[in-house]
């Protein structure tokens, strides 16, 4: 017997047919709306796409973002908030690097200096990284600049409320990405929006879990003592401001780097007692790397980089030779500029070393084997170093630093365009896509599929997630639709003139 389903909803045919005809959904009661270009994710991403098109001539009219966010800053924001970046804090991230200003200029730097009537930061940009560290911008300045940006190019006119169930490829060419609206705002449960473009921006699918932290949380519906660093966990300094305590923090990168600030920040501000045990899986104890030009400092269990790759890798050497590579060369060079890194801050290493000094940071090499609650409520952490020595470490907070959940398997719209999309994973188990940021077997007729951001690691260009890569990905797709006709070429004449429009804050 056929399970019946509500009319204006999905029907089995639909779920199980890769491409989907007009008629098929009508038939099932979904409306459909038409756009020439779709955009999924509504984060930076769809953002800077928007910006690069807009710019080169296309309508807001024509685009449709389809996000449940807001504003494109939502997301990115909430997670350096509670990753222990608040607005006034500085991101890791180059001067030039604006998602608000394809150009980037005038940088950050400038932007900053003029705001706060001072030319410290135009100096720190000059003798960089000898003299000072590298200049990056806070967090709130890149809030404010992308809104302003937004408001320039009618962002919220192109904005659709929704959240996006999956992308099919259509009949005849184009595809349809089919839309679950907010609840009440349309007499349908679904929508689908018909389109020759799609672009999927969409970010990270989840949080990234340690086996042994993901394993405990689990086993003892603990989601409070042991804590990611990409959700709130704000309970774990408040407790430590009202009671001696200890934290074991597990990673090395940019994020556990924050972390250790905050709770050192927090000591030495408030006089607090705690005790801090960094828990390193792979200890870096000085420079490291292949060969004589891709090594890298490190130190004290770190590994140090300014920014997320070698600035090569945006525009220079690096990123010639990573499109160039192909297959084992790509992934080989991909692991030697790769890996957790963080900067190396002066202010951050005085604090490290001042902890070490004092007794209260402890830095260790060794595997945790797992994690379990203790009689007095507090945590002990089975470790085992490379000697096969087994220990203990007894604390009232585990704080897990790993990063972000890459996995395209956990992503609903990414999965079901593995299979049925007709989208393939790369070497490193990413969307495949070529030069022009296309997916690689999702083509529908004249229509093309593109994505940019974290789900397109692995491919020609090394630097995708971070600012500067999503711009590169929206010049290259925005290239590719001026071929095809959607949009103008951005020559100088035109370049030059949208700047002036820019730095003028006039619409596009």
């Amino acid at each position: 017997m056929q399970a019946s389903h509500a009319h204006g909803d999905l029907t089995p045919q639909l779920i199980g047919t890769p491409i989907w005809y007009d008629q098929a959904v009508a038939a099932a009661g979904i409306p459909i709306y038409d756009v020439p270009m779709v955009s999924v994710g509504g984060g930076l991403g769809s953002f800077i796409l928007t910006d690069v098109l807009r710019i080169q001539g296309a309508p807001a009219s024509a685009i449709k973002v389809v996000s449940n966010s807001e504003t494109p800053w939502q997301s990115w924001e909430y997670l350096t908030r509670v990753s222990q970046l608040p607005a006034h804090e500085r991101i890791r991230s180059d001067a030039g690097a604006r998602p608000d200003n394809l150009w980037g200029f005038p940088s950050y730097a400038l932007h900053e200096a003029w705001q706060d009537k001072s030319l410290a930061l135009v100096w720190q940009v000059l003798v960089e990284p000898v003299f000072a560290d590298f200049f990056s911008p806070r967090a709130g300045t890149v809030f404010a600049t992308v809104q302003k940006e937004a408001q320039r190019i009618g962002y919220w006119d192109m904005l659709a409320s929704g959240q996006v169930r999956m992308v099919r490829r259509r009949a005849g060419g184009g595809y349809f990405t089919l839309v679950t609206p907010p609840a009440g705002t349309t007499p349908t449960k679904r929508i689908a929006i018909r389109s020759r473009y799609v672009h999927l921006a969409v970010g990270y699918p989840g949080l990234k879990f340690l086996p042994d932290l993901q394993e405990f949380r689990e086993t003892h519906n603990d989601y409070h003592r042991v804590v990611n660093a990409y959700e709130p966990h704000e309970h774990v300094y408040e407790f430590l401001k009202s009671r001696p305590g200890a934290v074991v923090v597990r990673g090395a990168g940019i994020v556990a780097s924050r972390v250790l600030q905050r709770l050192i920040d927090d000591r030495e501000r408030l006089g607090l007692q705690t005790q801090i045990v960094q828990v390193f899986r792979t200890y870096i104890a000085g420079t490291h790397g292949p060969g004589v030009w891709m090594r890298r400092k490190g130190g004290d269990g770190w590994a140090y980089q300014a920014f997320t790759f070698p600035k090569s890798a945006f525009g220079g050497q690096l990123k010639a030779q990573f499109r160039a590579a192909q297959g084992d060369k790509r992934k080989e060079l991909s692991k030697a500029v790769g890996g957790t890194t963080t900067p190396r801050l002066r202010r951050w290493q005085g604090q490290l070393q001042r902890g070490r000094q004092g007794g209260w940071y402890h830095a260790v090499q060794a595997i945790v084997e797992k994690v379990e609650p203790t009689r007095d409520g507090r945590l002990l952490s089975h470790i085992r170093s490379d000697n096969g020595q087994r220990n203990q470490i007894a604390s009232d907070f585990v704080i897990d630093c790993t990063g972000l959940e890459a996995d395209m398997a956990e992503h609903r719209v990414l999965a079901d365009l593995l299979q049925n999309g007709g989208a393939r994973r790369n070497g490193a188990g990413r969307l495949a896509v070529g030069p022009n940021f296309e997916v690689l077997g999702a083509e529908s007729g004249d229509g093309a599929l593109y994505a940019s951001g974290a789900a397109t690691g692995g491919n020609h260009f090394l630097a995708v997630d971070s600012f500067m890569g999503m711009q590169t990905a929206a010049l290259d797709i925005a290239a590719d639709l001026a071929r095809r006709g959607f949009v103008r070429r951005l020559g100088p004449v035109r370049s030059t003139g949208q700047w002036v429009k820019w730095a003028l804050g006039r619409p596009v």
